[in-house]
């Protein structure tokens, strides 16, 4: 007799309630342990980038306070996306106690960026109110990525000058699938074309699915080091 086929449901996660004092602690026990946000209070893997636009790992509420006071951050754009979890609750508290607009605009470690993805982050920086600060997790890879299209989109500098927002000095390593981000600005970087062009290359010639293969033929000798950081 076949039995009936049962999808498992995932369990939906429910927000704290910073309201009452047991939903804070559980909102901040999410940050702190849960996030490893114990990790980053004294090490922000934080770097300004020009003259209006900085980047960072996950900041909580003590670091968005300082951002607020002391570099007069008035957007923070978040690189994570949403979430119910204390991380994400606490920061948007923060933002709004301190008069900053907090933005999410979700991308990706471990995939090759859509054209709408990349498009839209030309019109986020145009349209943002400056200065603003950056953030994923890490402030390594999803925020490497998106400081190397502002370099790009906003700053209008070399393609060899954004793609050191991807490099070691900010924890980025391009062994294991966080490689793709570079084998997208790689695969612009071989057509010879000027920074200029990028977009029409974007529109006309980018092939993700061309490039996900090479990059996984030429990383199978890699040391796969995804699970040992356990990044998002």
């Amino acid at each position: 007799m076949k039995l009936p086929f049962y999808k498992a449901r995932k369990k939906q996660h429910s927000p704290a309630n910073l309201n009452s004092s047991a939903g804070r602690r559980r909102a901040e026990r999410e940050l702190v342990l849960g996030d490893h946000g114990f990790l980053r209070e004294t090490f922000q893997n934080l770097h300004q980038i020009s003259h209006e636009m900085w980047r960072s790992n996950q900041p909580n509420p003590r670091q968005i306070e300082e951002h607020r006071r002391v570099r007069q951050i008035r957007t923070i754009i978040n690189l994570r996306g949403p979430s119910t979890k204390g991380y994400y609750l606490l920061e948007k508290e923060a933002c709004e106690a301190h008069d900053i607009t907090l933005i999410d605009f979700q991308v990706y470690s471990r995939q090759l960026p859509a054209i709408e993805t990349v498009l839209a982050a030309r019109k986020l920086f145009e349209t943002i109110e400056y200065p603003a600060l950056m953030h994923c997790k890490s402030g390594a890879d999803r925020a490497g990525l998106m400081s190397a299209l502002y370099m790009l989109q906003r700053q209008k500098t070399s393609l060899t000058t954004a793609q050191k927002q991807l490099s070691k000095r900010y924890l980025h390593l391009r062994e294991g699938k966080t490689g793709l981000l570079d084998a997208f600005f790689e695969a612009f970087a071989d057509q010879k074309s000027s920074a200029e062009h990028f977009e029409d290359w974007l529109r006309q010639s980018y092939d993700p699915a061309t490039i996900k293969q090479a990059f996984l033929n030429s990383r199978a000798a890699r040391l796969n080091l995804d699970w040992l950081l356990r990044r998002e």
